[in-house]
């Protein structure tokens, strides 16, 4: 979904795994704009089991919350409790079988976009939406499931209607990607990975880190990293060399690009990046074993290049 700050009129975002092409959500409908209020005064709720991260006093602390996390003012551990209980609220309203998963942006145009595949909605949302009331939160499920109208209808209501909470930001750079390696090329890798592990559903771009200096004496070396912000893949250079197998620059990009796809929760205060889930993911690599053997017996040799 788009803010009115942009030059072109809003709109909602659907990507589907199955069918990968994106789609624009139809304009509403004449009775979708006519009930909008309406449904914003809708506060009929399902009951959950929300646990006990939010105190004893439960609806007061996390309206104090949601509102602090609109405004990108809620330390990490406490915005984490608050989406991990928003995911359940929204699972709530999905169909059997399915589950909802939110990632809090800062986009000053795109407010919130889905992506479906497996039984999961990804939902990249702004911040704003960490105060939404229940009618705005079903109307996101709508959404997701359907491309309602009468749902858009709201959602766009409801991002105007917050427009205030949009932080203003500077233009930012364009991204220089650099795929092309002597002996690789990224995108050619991550295309086939995408298409053979994920369903063309991965949108992270991709690009060799920079071409430093090595630092003299070091004893561990970052082969790889994901920005959540910037949806991006950086592969360390030092990769790109005839003496690196295939598969192993490939289980490099395979490992980063799971990122996208699971959680990283905080535990007792720690981000956890590598959950069990995630672990499991990791071993459908198919030359998971010559891998993890190959890092074992050979990365040493990059840390002097």
């Amino acid at each position: 979904m788009k803010s009115n700050r942009s030059a072109t009129a809003p709109a909602l975002r659907l990507v589907d795994a199955e069918t990968p092409a994106e789609a624009d959500a139809p304009e509403p409908s004449s009775r979708g704009a006519r009930d909008a209020e309406a449904l914003l005064e809708d506060d009929v709720d399902v009951d959950l089991d929300v646990g006990g991260e939010f105190g004893d006093d439960l609806e007061e602390a996390l309206t104090a919350a949601a509102e602090r996390a609109a405004v990108g003012e809620l330390d990490p551990a406490t915005e984490d409790a608050l989406r991990q209980w928003l995911q359940r609220r929204l699972s709530a309203y999905l169909k059997a079988g399915h589950r909802a998963r939110i990632i809090f942006t800062d986009n000053v145009h795109t407010m919130l976009s889905v992506k479906r595949g497996q039984g999961v909605y990804t939902l990249r949302m702004h911040r704003m939406f960490a105060a939404a009331p229940p009618a705005v939160l079903r109307a996101v499920a709508r959404y997701a499931q359907s491309q309602d109208r009468d749902a858009g209808a709201l959602l766009r209501r409801y991002i105007d209607g917050n427009e205030h909470l949009i932080r203003d930001a500077e233009k930012p750079r364009t991204q220089q990607l650099d795929t092309q390696g002597a002996h690789f090329n990224l995108q050619e890798l991550f295309d086939d990975l995408n298409a053979r592990y994920f369903g063309g559903t991965i949108e992270a771009k991709i690009t060799w880190g920079p071409r430093t200096r090595r630092k003299p004496g070091r004893e561990s070396i970052k082969l790889g990293s994901y920005s959540i912000e910037e949806r991006l893949i950086r592969v360390h250079p030092v990769l790109d060399a005839a003496d690196v197998p295939r598969f192993f620059v490939e289980w490099i990009i395979y490992h980063e690009m799971l990122h996208e796809v699971h959680d990283m929760p905080i535990v007792d205060g720690r981000r956890v990046y590598h959950t069990p889930e995630f672990r499991r993911a990791e071993a459908l690599f198919d030359r998971y074993a010559e891998a993890v053997l190959w890092e074992r017996t050979q990365v040493h040799k990059l840390l002097d290049r």
